[in-house]
């Protein structure tokens, strides 16, 4: 992609408005925190404490939106707390230009350092480095920034507070995680009457787990219907697919394939009702008809051999769906442990200090933004408007580590600030508000800002700029800077922003062969830990671990495909052609992996189970060619699959008498032929590749 097209692409992004369900109780709750926070400090303390405080319940109400499933009282707390001591160290080193820069960039650089834990740790570092520039000018001596900074840890406090008192659909993130897993199994299941062979998704299946992750105290006050729901509905999706597929199923034509697509729709409607009994917390309702079909005798009639094994089971799983939304979950023992922030600490320093290493994404990123800060604030500071920091500000917010948010952060950051600023100059130049008029602005714009954040971050930065004014004026600060100024220094810092990324770019598509390969390894780990179980049902393999693991590279790789089509670099190994459709045969090898695995038998059951010997075969033989496999792609070069080949070749019925297992194995060929062929047209595309020539690049 050109930069005047890749340039183009990221502005309208960042302004884009996306539909998102709005949370006028949360936003409510919000703004009423930054209101109490705000009149007890104008009261008690006067305009400049109120406007540090402000700041830290302003910042810990944000904390609360971010997507994270740990407890937002923690968040709100962590924020405030975090945010004081950043503000403290800050005015203790401003005497000394010299010495806050240092700080200044430090910080800065640990806070870049921080998105490698997620982005909400990330995302509340970059906000304590942009909000600490403007609390470090409230203060006039050490003893006033302490005060200062434990307002802004009450700030904190009071919101964490609230989220106690007055809670807002409890447990709701992890309700919409787990109804949205559902949901998409719901339309998962109606794909399949018209596609037998499409791809799933698992990124719902993914983030409903992560919600599930509860402290033992979490799980006894966790609702009954989120206890073991989420365990049932990922063993419905393989179910599905096993039913729906004709290579190992019903005909693609006929009356058991009519059965097939009543069983699937009604699955659908279902799982459908199971959503929306989950999401709103309420009785789930199933509708008659799909009960009906679900209950006719006819089932045992019409199908046989694995296709009718698949409908019973696919039947028993929705009973159990069924059941356990209506309360019959599972025991309170039954759930996924979630350590405290203490106990992740070491895990988290030791992923931070993996970061530290050339080509590191995150490395680069963090010193992209501690130069752009200190240099900004350089600028500011001598540039002739006052308030320098509005440059900085905008850096540090709009930077993150990948091309596509950056720009279009930096675009939407410029327009939102136009709107913003001037609509609130133009206020308080006509009305000429008072102390407390300019603090319920701010308090209405806060409001404003909780209401739209997630919508886009346009809309966000309109309030977000006009609160800055508002609160800043409460205190008597910033009144003389006009819109231009300001406007200037937004676009300063947008443009630094934008040239770093530019100048030390962390580029995700010369990367996109590693995250094939990564999938690809983990995929043939997946399946061939689903055969060794096929070959000895009673083996104690952790087939689980091995599906997520290829999930989590799959997720990688998608996310790694979306930042790459919009960044202004060629692809010289993997066109975006090429790119879909090896990912399209990766696909489709997890999905055979994944039919097989639906006739494992049941846990408990597998000592009674007829072990297939020539499964074990082709196990080793996949696992090895697999390594090899990843190891060409990583090397620019094509997969050679020629052992499989042989293994699957010599099987005959009596060896492998099996027929999910002769189905699957042939589909499994197929779709690694499938890759390997579109790696091999791109290399002829590109011409021959040698392998010094491909580390060379």
């Amino acid at each position: 992609m050109s930069w005047l097209r890749a340039l183009k692409e990221t502005a309208l992004s960042g302004l884009k408005i996306e539909r998102q369900r709005l949370e006028p109780l949360v936003a409510i709750r919000g703004a009423a925190g930054l209101a109490v926070v705000v009149g007890a400090s104008l009261a008690l303390f006067g305009p400049a404490v109120a406007v540090s405080s402000a700041f830290g319940a302003f910042q810990a109400a944000i904390a609360t939106f971010q997507r994270s499933w740990r407890p937002r009282p923690v968040l709100a707390l962590l924020s405030g707390a975090t945010l004081a001591v950043s503000t403290f160290l800050g005015y203790l080193a401003g005497t000394h230009i010299s010495l806050f820069v240092a700080l200044l960039t430090l910080w800065t650089f640990l806070g870049g350092l921080s998105w490698v834990v997620g982005p909400t740790v990330g995302i509340m570092a970059s906000s304590n480095v942009a909000i600490m520039l403007v609390t470090v000018t409230l203060p006039s001596s050490a003893p006033a920034a302490a005060g200062h900074a434990a307002m802004i840890a009450v700030g904190g406090i009071v919101q964490a507070l609230l989220v106690v008192l007055f809670p807002v659909r409890r447990w709701g993130a992890q309700r919409d995680a787990l109804a949205d897993a559902l949901a998409a199994e719901a339309d998962y299941a109606r794909r399949l009457r018209h596609d037998p062979t499409v791809s799933f998704d698992p990124a719902p299946l993914m983030h409903a787990r992560s919600a599930a992750a509860v402290t033992p105290r979490q799980a006894r006050r966790r609702p009954a219907e989120l206890h073991g729901t989420r365990g049932v509905a990922e063993r419905i999706r393989p179910v599905l697919a096993s039913l729906a597929d004709p290579a190992v199923g019903v005909p693609s034509d006929g009356p058991a394939r009519d059965r097939v697509r009543e069983l699937l729709d009604a699955a659908g409607t279902v799982l459908d009702a199971a959503a929306l009994a989950v999401r709103h917390g309420e009785a789930v309702r199933v509708p008659p008809d799909a009960a009906a079909v679900l209950r006719t005798p006819h089932t045992a009639a019409i199908l046989s051999g694995p296709s009718r094994r698949a409908a019973l089971r696919l039947i028993a799983l929705l009973d159990d769906v069924v059941a356990t939304v209506r309360g019959a979950g599972a025991a309170e023992s039954d759930h996924r442990t979630r350590q405290g922030l203490l106990r992740l600490l070491p895990d988290a320093l030791r992923t931070v200090r993996g970061e530290l290493r050339p080509g590191s994404p995150i490395l680069r990123h963090a010193l992209r933004s501690s130069v752009v800060v200190a240099v900004g604030y350089l600028l500011g500071t001598a540039l002739p408007f006052g308030h320098g920091y509005w440059a900085p500000l905008t850096a540090v917010m709009v930077m993150r580590p990948d091309f596509s948010q950056t720009y279009g952060r930096s675009v939407a950051r410029l327009c939102g600030t136009v709107v913003g600023v001037g609509a609130a100059t133009a206020v308080v130049q006509a009305a000429h508000p008072g102390t407390y008029v300019s603090a319920a602005l701010a308090v209405l714009c806060a409001f404003g800002m909780y209401l739209v954040m997630r919508t886009g971050y346009a809309a966000a930065s309109v309030f977000l700029s006009a609160y800055v004014v508002f609160l800043l004026g409460t205190g008597g600060e910033d009144w003389a800077q006009t819109v231009p100024q300001r406007v200037l220094l937004t676009l300063l810092g947008g443009l630094l922003a934008m040239l770093a990324y530019a100048v030390y770019p962390a580029w995700e598509t010369p990367r996109l062969h590693h995250r094939l390969a990564d999938w690809l390894l983990a995929g043939g780990g997946y399946a061939a830990a689903v055969l060794d179980r096929y070959a000895d049902p009673a083996d104690t393999a952790d087939v689980r671990q091995a599906l997520l693991t290829a999930r989590d590279t799959r997720i990688a790789w998608r996310e790694a495909l979306n930042k790459a089509w919009q960044e202004p670099v060629r692809a010289r190994a993997l066109s975006r052609d090429t790119a879909e459709q090896a990912g399209h045969a990766l696909a489709q090898a997890g999905r055979v992996a994944m039919l097989i695995e639906a006739h494992l038998p049941e846990h408990g059951a597998g000592r009674d189970a007829e072990p297939v010997p020539a499964a074990a075969a082709l196990a080793e033989v996949l696992r090895h060619a697999t390594e090899d496999a990843a190891e060409a792609v990583r090397e620019y070069r094509v997969p050679d699959w020629g052992s499989v080949h042989e293994v699957v070749d010599r099987w005959g019925t009596k060896e492998a008498a099996d027929a999910v297992l002769r189905g699957s194995a042939v589909q499994l060929l197929d779709a690694l032929d499938a890759l390997a062929g579109a790696l091999a047209a791109a290399r002829d595309d590109n011409g021959p590749q040698t392998r010094e020539g491909s580390a060379a690049r």
